[in-house]
């Protein structure tokens, strides 16, 4: 299935949206940047989705609250997903994906509209992880959000029946070995408790969904070698390593990224900030659901506190407001 389209461009006056992409192991990744009106070079987040998602699920209804506040956002898609390049299609992996999230950020810090002094990373479920494992090697990051995070892949394993985690191994087998002669086996990304999916809970079938444009098509299914990675991956063992202030906001009733965990790597930081908001793993993206509304309250103020200056009041004519 080639890269479909999604226009992302927000309709808000003002609002100015260009299109840039980047190039990570050598294949393009596709980007927006959505920068504020009457800003000079203001501080950018850098965003992308989590498990299999594209970029137009779900993640403009933050950047457009956070390029109301004043802030640049920069959104992309990892390679093989959404409008970038790659075959085949829907690979997760959380390897690749720190790759891109890398080159990402090496493109926005070479864009002149933005201040490169002052990029946040923000990632949410899977990619709340990556940018963990980002910063924690990356000591020129201003900030971190990570919201509903995968953090332990140990929990995530622990959390599995045993006879479903054979399952999986055996699918993950199958998909290594059939890549070889190019027949790449696929796996659901979400479904219901007890089957072959990689997120089963939360009503994640209802939920994943509810993420998506109207009208955008989905498949809904991954490359099965995922299944041994994930069990691999524990951004949580970088905690102690990352220094910028980090938030962490967790879901009270999610069981798909338990909250506990999400909390045990917010207090190993130096800098860490632990909220629990009362939803699950879904609603906490879903702008017409509480738990949405007050997730974004939380973020706004901290990045107000962390990123040091009142930016409503910085104009084009004054660039010296952020300093």
């Amino acid at each position: 299935m080639m890269p479909f389209h999604v226009d992302l461009d927000i309709g808000t006056s003002g609002v100015t949206c260009v299109h840039t992409s980047f190039e990570s192991r050598g294949e393009r990744c596709a980007g927006t940047l959505l920068l504020p009106a009457g800003r000079a070079r203001p501080p950018v987040i850098v965003m992308a989705h989590g498990f299999g998602a594209p970029r137009a699920a779900g993640l403009l209804a933050f950047a457009e609250r956070f390029v109301a506040e004043g802030y640049a956002a920069y959104v992309f898609d990892y390679r093989n997903f959404g409008d970038s390049d790659g075959e085949p299609r829907h690979w997760v992996s959380p390897r690749r994906h720190l790759q891109d999230w890398s080159a990402a950020v090496a493109h926005v810090r070479s864009l002149s509209q933005i201040d490169a002094a002052r990029i946040v990373l923000w990632g949410t479920s899977f990619s709340g992880g990556h940018v963990i494992r980002t910063a924690a090697f990356d000591r020129e990051i201003r900030a971190v959000v990570a919201q509903v995070p995968h953090v332990s892949g140990l929990v995530s394993l622990m959390r599995t029946p045993i006879g479903l985690s054979l399952r999986m191994t055996l699918a993950a087998m199958r998909d290594i070995v059939g890549s070889v002669f190019g027949k790449p086996h696929y796996s659901p990304i979400v479904g219901q408790p007890g089957e072959l999916a990689a997120l089963t809970g939360d009503d994640a079938s209802h939920g994943y969904v509810r993420l998506l444009p109207a009208g955008m098509p989905w498949d809904n299914r991954m490359l099965s070698r995922v299944f041994l990675e994930v069990p691999l991956y524990s951004p949580i063992r970088h905690a102690r390593r990352v220094s910028a202030p980090t938030l962490i906001v967790a879901g009270r009733r999610d069981t798909i990224t338990p909250a506990h965990a999400a909390r045990r790597a917010a207090q190993r930081m130096r800098n860490g900030e632990f909220h629990l908001v009362d939803g699950n793993h879904f609603q906490m993206h879903l702008h017409d659901e509480h738990a949405f509304a007050t997730n974004i309250a939380i973020q706004i103020d901290f990045l107000r506190r962390h990123l040091g200056v009142e930016l409503k009041a910085a104009t084009e004519t004054d660039p010296q407001a952020h300093s």
